[in-house]
C-alpha cells in the first residue's frame, strides 16, 4: 500500500485520484527480468498522453543535482525545450540498448524522420543484479511498450526490480498533488526509480525512522547509489518554468533523506501535457502561468516526489540477488515509529 492507505500523511495538498502520473494520463508498463541467481533488473517505459510523441512534442526540460549519471536525451531537452519521445528508465549499462529499441519504435511511428533524441534514465542496480552480463534487450523496452496502462504496479518492478533505497529495497514510487491557482486545479505528479541512500538517514514525514532502524537485517554499500525523477504536470509552463520545477523535486529527495553523495546520480526530468509543439514549426506558447504563480506547483513537486519515494519503499519486497539480500521496509514497524510521533492518521 501507499502511504495515504497507511494513514501516513506526507505534505498539505490533497493527491489526485490515483495518486501517481496516471493522473496527467500519462501510462507506464514494466518488463521485469528474474533469471537464475544473479539477474534482477529490467526496463519501465512511461508514456505521454499523446498518439505520437515525436509529432506531438512536448515542453520539457532537465536538472541534474549530481552528474554520476549516464542519461541519454538530456542535452537535446535544454536545447531546444521539448522530449519527442516516450522516456524509459532501466539499469546503468543498458540505457544504450533501450535507447537503440526506442530509435526503432520511433521510426517505426515515422518512417520519414532522420534523427531522433531517446530519452533514458538510470540507476545501477548491481548490488542484487549481475550488470555486466547485461541481459536487458531491445525486447524488454518493446515489451515495457505493451504493457504500459493508467494502473500500473510500483516497487520490485521493471527497471526497479534489482533497486535498493536507504538500504531496504527500493524501486519504483509514484504520487501526485492537486494546486489550485488563481481559481483553477492543477495537478503535478512524480515518478522515481530509487537506489540511493544511507539507512540511518531515511526520514519519513519528517521523522528520522533510519536511526530506528538502523540496526535492522541488510545493510551494505551505505549510500551509493542513484535517483531518477520524472515529474509531470498539466500546467501551461514554459520549458523555462519546468526547469524551475524540476529542481524542487530536489527538495522532496532532501526531505527522505537524500544528500547527492559523490557516488550519486541525482537527475531529474520535467514535463507538461499542456500543450504540444508539431513537429517541424517553432514552439508556439499558447499560454502559460506567470512566475508569480509557482510557489504552489513548486511545493507539490517537492510533496509528490518525497512521496513518491517512501511509496517506492513501501511497496517493495525483499530480494535475493548477486549473492546479496535486500529487504523490505519494515512497514508495521514504521507504522509503530510514526504512531509514537502523532504521525499516522486512521488509514
Amino acid at each position: 500500500m501507499k502511504a495515504p492507505e497507511l494513514g501516513i500523511k506526507i505534505g498539505l495538498y490533497e493527491h489526485g485520484k490515483r495518486n501517481s502520473v496516471a493522473d496527467l494520463k500519462v501510462k507506464v508498463g514494466h518488463s521485469t527480468l528474474i533469471e537464475g541467481e544473479n539477474i534482477r533488473t529490467g526496463v519501465t517505459v512511461l508514456l505521454p498522453p499523446v498518439e505520437n510523441p515525436y509529432k506531438e512534442k512536448l515542453f520539457s526540460a532537465t536538472f541534474v543535482m549530481n552528474g554520476f549519471s549516464k542519461p541519454i536525451g538530456f542535452v537535446q531537452v535544454d536545447e531546444l525545450g521539448y522530449i519527442e519521445t516516450p522516456i524509459a528508465l532501466t539499469n546503468t549499462l543498458s540505457v544504450y540498448t533501450v535507447a537503440n529499441a526506442m530509435v526503432k519504435h520511433m521510426i517505426d511511428l515515422n518512417p520519414d524522420l532522420r534523427s531522433v533524441s531517446p530519452v533514458v534514465m538510470e540507476c545501477n542496480d548491481s548490488y542484487l543484479n549481475d550488470i555486466k552480463a547485461m541481459k536487458v534487450s531491445e525486447g524488454n523496452y518493446f515489451e515495457a511498450l505493451r504493457n504500459a496502462r493508467l494502473n500500473f504496479e510500483e516497487g520490485s518492478v521493471g527497471a526497479g526490480t534489482g533497486m535498493s533505497a536507504f538500504e531496504f529495497k527500493g524501486g519504483i514510487g509514484s504520487s501526485s498533488r492537486v494546486v489550485e491557482i488563481s481559481g483553477d486545479e492543477y495537478t503535478v505528479a512524480s515518478l522515481v526509480l530509487a537506489n540511493f541512500g544511507k539507512r540511518e538517514d531515511l526520514t519519513i514525514a519528517g521523522i528520522p525512522v533510519g536511526l530506528y532502524l538502523k540496526d535492522y537485517p541488510g545493510r551494505g554499500i551505505s549510500g551509493r547509489g542513484s535517483i531518477s525523477m520524472v515529474v509531470v504536470t498539466d500546467a501551461p509552463l514554459t520549458a523555462r518554468q519546468l526547469k524551475r520545477l524540476a529542481k524542487r523535486a530536489v527538495v522532496g529527495l532532501a526531505r527522505t533523506g537524500g544528500y547527492a553523495y559523490h557516488g550519486s546520480g541525482d537527475v531529474v526530468l520535467a514535463f507538461s501535457t499542456a500543450q504540444t509543439v508539431p513537429a517541424g514549426r517553432e514552439p508556439e506558447i499558447l499560454s502559460s502561468l506567470p512566475d508569480n504563480s509557482l510557489s504552489g506547483l513548486f511545493r507539490a513537486t517537492a510533496e509528490a516526489t518525497e512521496e513518491a519515494i517512501i511509496n517506492a519503499l513501501l511497496q517493495a519486497e525483499t530480494m535475493e540477488g548477486n549473492g546479496h539480500v535486500r529487504h523490505a521496509l519494515p512497514v508495521q514497524k514504521v507504522i509503530e515509529i510514526l504512531r509514537k510521533h502523532g504521525m499516522v492518521e486512521k488509514a
